[in-house]
């Protein structure tokens, strides 16, 4: 019982998790395919595990003779144990019947008495080991060649030769590689032993170093391959006694290219003869190595260099340099080291279920770069629509059957050697639904997007599950007429789409939905057919495309036709580029190569292919890269020079050839010199390539010697440079110390040339190396030049006629200059007369064509009429601005009668002229032409932009700014922004504009403890111009507390509190008084305001003459616009609009001249509806220069007299909702009559709350000495208009100038209902409202006012005013009494 709930709960748990790896199939390629480790358990069957299935032993390559015997091992490990077969050449061996071929226990093969002649080679070949398992699979081993070395043949044998005593001798004995083994000596028909002083190379030539007497003899090579043995012919060596002469350094054996894998040991044989014995030395890409110290490297007889044990790093290529003391010579040879593949990474044992998709990874390494091929079950893998080998090594298999199933080997192989790795793959079976229901099928599968590698497809959830929140689904798809079945997996449960993705263009597909739950696998959907859309049908990439230089000028590229080529290739387009340059260059090829020829030498190119058919080009490969060959040097060293150092020495010093003509890395230079007086006889000396000087040391005294260099490649010697003399001292002078003073020195001048001569000092026996010259006008130090110390004159080229030198003469050495001598010489005048000037351009005009353009056109009478220009003149244009005045002249060269001048400065002035130039005769530069270019919007933004708070007023501010940089045209306004939220929209701003003669502005009303952001935008007649940077400023925090729902206004410095002391002055919850009391006040505040307005009405109604209308009418102009302001407690005006657009202002003393005309320029929603201002307002504007001064009191208004019908009109957005921030200007709230200013006339209320400004003109005179009383707004009634002017104060008012200014919205938090009102605001922040437009009237002339408010002065007398003024102190003293009480 225990046992069989074991295996029920084993069956559980295996039912669980292949229904996991059902689910996570398909998230990757392979994903849901388990790897080598914990198999799944199959429930129903027995566990299937994976087995070990692998070779112990692999045959390796092998040598034989001719009839001997050959074992090939091989062994391989499993359970059970396999059957061993083996192939050769990739064809089975019948080893039942074959007599020489035998098959041992543990699976080697052995061959006996191997055959070979020169036609019938049978055993000779690649043989394979094949292993097999029944019902497991299959595997085989590595490839093994067997060869069979041939019948000996000489290919070169030994000659008799003589050499002298201590040289080396070289006796060939060359055969085929694979019989040097099988090579020995012979002298004197005796075996030659050898030793480090006699060896035998590779190719089986024998070398003897240090040849002595014993040496001598008859020599002659014997090859031994287990047939007789075959002798070649004897060769006599002669020992010679030392001549005690000299003979030419030679090569009796070059090194030659070589080629070695890696672990084995390579020799680079190189011998030479001479006399003086010669020393060889070697050296690796320019660097000397050291064979004495070095394990690897030793130098064998003769001067070879064998490397044991060979690396990668050994590759590159070898100098041997033979020296003997009068003569080197050199050789050189390349070493290329190769490697056999190498897996980096071994395929791995998986799991998978029928329909998955599996990747079998491979990654391997060699030199040459390896091939692979798959093989499954012993067997080739093809590449096909389902098994695709993807990034270049790994095995992908799509769509998993159950005959896929077995074994998979990788076989990597390149041209040294091949290996192979393998893994299982094993196809479980799918696990039972457990108990419980199943879904059904899903519903309206369709293929929503069909392209042509992808289909989308989408479905409903089963019948039986229409939530279907846990349910995962599988798509099924096969290719129409195929049997391999593939599977999608959704990404989640729930998800009711999938996307199939690598599918071929224009073929038929069949896709089954299923669901699946906790259960199991539910229905399956009906098939759905869908054939994917057709494609433009373009050649894939050209693959195994390689490029390899075949010379210095010409490299070869070849590839391979396109796997996808998708119709006939047409031809190919072959892309080439030098590197580091960006000119591609290309050529049509109709095969599978081409040679590109003329090519820089030892330079880089990349290259590329891109095939074409009927359709067009396709997909181009990668880029390959490779470098031309290098070459000798094409040119000579630079700047050789030579420097004698004493009477037996001579310093040489040269600079590499230019690089583009080095053509290959620079190994050394050749250094030949020689006697003048014996020109055959050379000496050479050879240099490393880093070294650029050379001491030349042994010469004769006195002697002149001749010398020239050469630069090395590897290919060979450059040219070599010209011969260059020097001759040593006749006797070791003295260099320590400087020359003597020149013995003379003599100038003859010339018009523009000055020839100097001079002799040595007279003391010869201090070394001189050469003179310096100096020269110039009036002093020697102007310039130097050193000459060699043979020369004895020199003539100083390009001097001014007529024109005072000074000269200077000094010896020197590598000590220093010796003791100058002086002389001067003035140069002869010029006596060529200056040619006549040219007749200078006529009718210069300038034409303005942009704002940084102006045509330049010009006539010249020099030429025929019809102004042909037909000779070499051309013309000069100039131009400048003066602004700066320093500004410097820009000149342009024309050939033409007229010339385009570019890149202006918009709005400036240019002054331009030109001249005519013709050989060596210049004209006078013509008449000036001016031009103004056009003006431009401003590009740059006002700058300096400073907010600052007014001293005293914490709810005012004043903004104050600077042009912008770039204006561009004169600013005629400019636009202030400011909002208390910085990221609102622009249009959500407060608009406020000024004119554009102002740099300060001021605002009033604002909130307390806020923080603003202003911009600032300025205009000329092209336009708005770019806003500058939001400044923020955050107003101060409340000096006293204001009541609850309310905010304390701002009070003149001349304000008193209510004697009361309570701090709500309309009265709050918290005041004392009780509700009789409040009504007392209320009726007694009523019949004040009606005995007041009684009052008002009847000292206005009286004045009727034309002085006192027309002062009405200019109070009204004046002040009719005012903003009203009040509180919470304030009586809101009804719903009516004043209409503005008539008034008019008469003049008093009758002048002909109209009122200014009233602005209506709409105040825009953003800077685009800005319009231009006319400039002729501004021309007004800076005719009349006026103060303007305020009452120093926060209710001052912006001061709009300065704009001049500047003002625009204002598109106020429209809200019939109670408003929580209105736009109010505050009049004056002070209570005492003697503290305010003459009052013109009354406030008019705007019954909509509607935005405008106060316009207080006060004309100041200096010379009167006082001070005429500024117009100033009070509130009152909303419907009145005019009011009784106040007496005058007793002593002049104090004023401080007011800046224009308006108030910010006030941001009132009121906890009562406030009437609903409809109120014009200057946008409610955070709100959007249809415009409505508000007409603001101009201000009237300053004179005309001025006479105004003087008439009003003269129209009233004094003691009717005390005496209404004294009745209404009175009442107020009551109501004051009342109120105390």
């Amino acid at each position: 019982m225990a046992a069989e709930r074991g295996a029920r709960r084993l069956l559980g748990t295996s039912s669980f998790w292949l229904y996991c790896l059902l689910l996570l199939a398909r998230r990757a390629p392979g994903a849901a395919a388990a790897r080598s480790g914990s198999p799944p358990q199959s429930p129903g069957a027995s566990v299937r595990t994976f087995t070990p299935f692998y070779f112990l032993v692999e045959p390796v390559d092998t040598l034989s003779v001719r009839g001997s015997s050959v074992i090939l091992n091989c062994s391989a490990y499993s359970e059970p144990s396999p059957k061993i077969e083996w192939k050769k050449d990739g064809t089975f061996l019948n080893l039942v019947s074959d007599d020489r071929r035998q098959l041992l226990p543990d699976g080697s093969l052995f061959i006996s008495n191997v055959v070979h002649s020169k036609h019938n080679k049978p055993d000779e070949g690649y043989y394979q080991c094949v292993a097999t398992v029944e019902s497991l699979g299959t595997i085989v081993s590595r490839t093994a060649k067997l060869t069979v070395a041939g019948l000996p043949r000489f290919t070169s044998q030994p000659e008799p030769s003589s050499v002298y005593a201590g040289n080396s001798a070289i006796l060939n004995c060359e055969v085929n590689a694979d019989l040097v083994p099988f090579v020995r000596w012979e002298q004197n028909r005796q075996p030659l032993l050898l030793d480090n002083r006699v060896i035998k190379l590779a190719s089986g030539t024998l070398v003897i170093s240090n040849v002595t007497e014993g040496d001598g003899g008859l020599y002659r090579c014997i090859v031994e391959s287990g047939g007789p043995p075959k002798y070649s012919d004897e060769a006599e060596l002669k020992v010679l006694s030392d001549p005690e002469v000299t003979s030419n350094l030679v090569f009796l054996k070059q090194p030659s290219s070589l080629v070695k894998v890696i672990g084995q040991s390579a020799v680079l044989p190189c011998v030479a003869s001479g006399l003086p014995t010669p020393t060889i030395r070697w050296m690796k890409n320019e660097e000397a190595l050291d064979t004495e110290s070095s394990e690897r490297l030793v130098l064998l007889a003769g001067g070879s260099l064998e490397i044991s044990d060979v690396t990668e790093d050994d590759a590159g290529t070898y100098f041997c340099i033979a020296d003997n003391g009068n003569e080197t010579i050199d050789t050189q040879a390349e070493l290329t080291i190769q490697a056999q593949p190498e897996f980096r990474k071994q395929p791995t044992n998986i799991y998978a279920h029928e329909s998955m998709d599996i990747i079998f990874e491979c990654e391997v390494t060699g030199k040459p770069t390896p091939t692979v091929k798959w093989v499954k079950n012993g067997d080739m893998v093809i590449p096909s629509d389902y098994f695709k080998i993807v990034k270049e090594h790994n095995l992908q298999v799509l769509g998993l059957v159950k005959s896929d199933e077995g074994f998979y080997q990788c076989i990597a192989e390149n041209d040294v050697g091949n290996a192979q790795a393998g893994a299982q793959l094993i196809i479980l079976e799918h696990a039972p639904a457990t108990t419980g229901p199943l879904p059904s099928a899903p519903r309206d599968v369709v293929a929503s997007l069909v392209s042509t590698r992808f289909i989308k497809l989408t479905w409903r959830t089963p019948a039986s599950d229409p939530h279907g929140d846990n349910l995962t689904y599988s798509v099924f798809y096969t290719k129409e007429g195929t049997a391999r079945e593939r599977v999608e997996n959704t990404s989640r449960p729930g998800e009711m789409q999938v996307t199939i993705q690598n599918l071929m263009p224009a073929t038929v597909y069949i896709f089954k939905v299923m669901a699946q739950n906790k259960h199991g696998s539910g229905e399956s959907s009906a098939p759905l057919r869908v054939e994917t859309q057709p494609e433009v049908q373009l050649p894939g990439p050209a693959p195994n495309i390689r490029a390899y230089a075949t010379s210095p000028t010409s490299i070869t590229v070849t590839w391979e036709t396109p796997l996808s080529g998708n119709g006939e290739i047409q031809n190919y387009k072959l892309y080439y580029m030098e590197k580091g340059t960006d000119k591609e260059q290309d050529v049509d090829v109709s095969s599978h190569s081409y040679t590109i020829n003329g090519l820089k030498k030892y330079t880089d190119y990349s290259f590329r292919v891109v095939a074409y058919n009927k359709h067009g080009p396709g997909v181009s490969t990668q880029d390959v890269a490779v470098r031309t060959l290098s070459d000798v040097p094409s040119a000579a060293p630079q700047n050789l020079s030579l420097e004698v150092r004493n009477s037996k020495s001579i310093m040489i010093h040269w600079q590499p050839p230019p690089p583009a003509t080095q053509n290959g890395q620079i190994t050394g230079y050749k250094i030949r010199y020689r006697k003048a007086s014996r020109k055959s006889d050379v000496t050479e000396i050879l240099v490393t390539g880093t070294q650029l000087s050379q001491l030349i040391e042994g010469l004769d005294r006195g002697t002149e010697y001749n010398f020239r260099v050469a630069a090395l490649t590897i290919n060979g010697t450059g040219p070599a440079t010209d011969w260059l003399s020097a001759e040593t001292f006749e006797s070791d002078l003295d260099e320590t110390r400087v020359p003597e003073v020149p013995s003379s020195l003599h100038v003859r001048p010339l018009v523009t040339s000055i020839v100097v001569s001079w002799t040595p000092p007279e003391n010869q026996n201090i070394v001189v190396r050469g003179y310096a010259i100096g020269y110039g006008i009036g002093s020697p130090h102007a310039q130097t030049i050193k000459v060699d110390y043979k020369q004895r004159y020199y003539t100083i080229e390009n001097l001014d006629p007529s024109s005072h030198y000074v000269i200077t003469l000094k010896a020197f050495n590598n000590v220093g200059e010796g003791i100058p001598l002086y002389e001067s010489a003035v140069t002869r005048p010029h006596t060529v007369p200056d040619p006549t000037p040219m007749m200078p351009p006529v009718g210069v005009q300038a034409s303005i064509l942009s704002h940084d353009t102006i045509r330049i056109t010009w006539a010249d009478n020099s030429l025929p009429k019809h102004q042909k220009i037909t000779d070499s003149r051309y013309y000069t244009v100039r131009w400048k601005t003066n602004i700066p005045a320093n500004t410097k002249y820009k000149n342009a060269n024309a050939t033409t009668l007229s010339y385009l001048v570019t890149g202006l400065k918009p709005n400036t002035l240019y002054e331009f002229s030109v001249m005519v130039t013709k050989g060596r005769r210049s004209s006078t530069w013509s008449m000036t032409a001016h031009g103004t270019t056009f003006e431009l919007v401003p590009t740059s933004p006002p700058k300096d932009v400073t907010v600052v708070s007014k001293e005293g007023k914490p709810r005012t501010i004043i903004v104050n700014w600077q042009p912008p940089s770039e204006a561009n045209g004169k600013i005629t306004g400019y636009i202030i922004y400011y909002s208390t939220d910085v990221n609102a929209e622009i249009h959500d701003w407060v608009i406020e504009p000024v004119v554009g003669n102002r740099l300060t502005h001021q605002i009033q009303e604002l909130t307390l403890d806020t923080p603003y952001y202003f911009k600032i935008q300025a205009r000329n007649s092209k336009g708005m111009g770019p806003m500058s940077e939001a400044v923020q400023f955050r107003t101060p925090k409340a000096s006293g507390s204001a009541g609850k729902g309310s905010r304390l206004p701002d009070l003149g410095s001349d304000y008193k509190p209510p004697m009361s002391g309570s701090n709500s002055p309309h009265g709050s919850p918290t005041s004392p008084l009780d509700s009789n009391m409040l009504l007392v006040i209320i009726v007694s505040v009523g019949v004040i305001t009606i005995v007041v307005v009684v009052i008002i009405a009847v000292f206005c109604t009286r004045r009727t003459t034309s002085h006192q209308k027309k002062k009405r009418a200019a109070c009204k102009s004046v002040n009719g616009s005012h903003k009203y302001k009040g509180n919470s407690k304030d009586v809101k005006p009804p719903d009516l609009w004043i209409h503005h657009e008539r008034l008019e202002l008469k003049p008093i003393d009758k002048s002909p001249d109209p009122n200014p005309v009233m602005t209506d320029t709409p105040i825009p929603r953003n800077s685009q509806d800005i319009t231009p201002v006319d400039n002729s307002m501004d021309s007004n504007i800076h005719q009349r220069r006026n103060s303007y001064r305020g009452h120093e009191s926060e209710d001052s208004m912006s001061t709009l007299a300065g704009r001049r019908g500047m003002r625009p009109k204002m598109m106020m957005p429209f809200d019939s909702q109670p408003p929580q921030q209105s736009v109010r200007n505050t009049p004056s709230t002070d209570t005492m009559p003697a503290s305010s200013s003459q009052t013109c006339c009354t406030d008019h209320q705007d019954p909509e709350g509607a935005t405008s400004s106060s316009y207080l003109a006060s004309s100041q005179e200096e010379d009167s000495g006082q001070s005429l009383p500024t117009a100033h707004v009070r509130p009152s009634h909303p419907l009145k208009s005019f009011a009784v002017p106040a007496v005058p104060p007793p002593g002049p008012p104090t004023y401080d100038p007011a800046l224009p200014s308006t108030p910010l919205l006030s941001q009132q938090a009121l906890n009562h209902h406030i009437h609903s009102v409809k109120t014009a605001s200057i946008g409610t922040l955070g709100r959007s409202r249809p415009p409505m437009p508000v007409v603001v009237p101009s201000a009237p002339e300053v004179q005309e006012t001025t006479r105004m408010l003087e008439d009003s002065e003269s129209s009233y007398e004094p003691d009717e005013l005390t005496k209404e003024m004294a009745h209404l102190e009175g009442l107020m003293k009551d109501l004051n009494a009342i109120t105390t009480a």
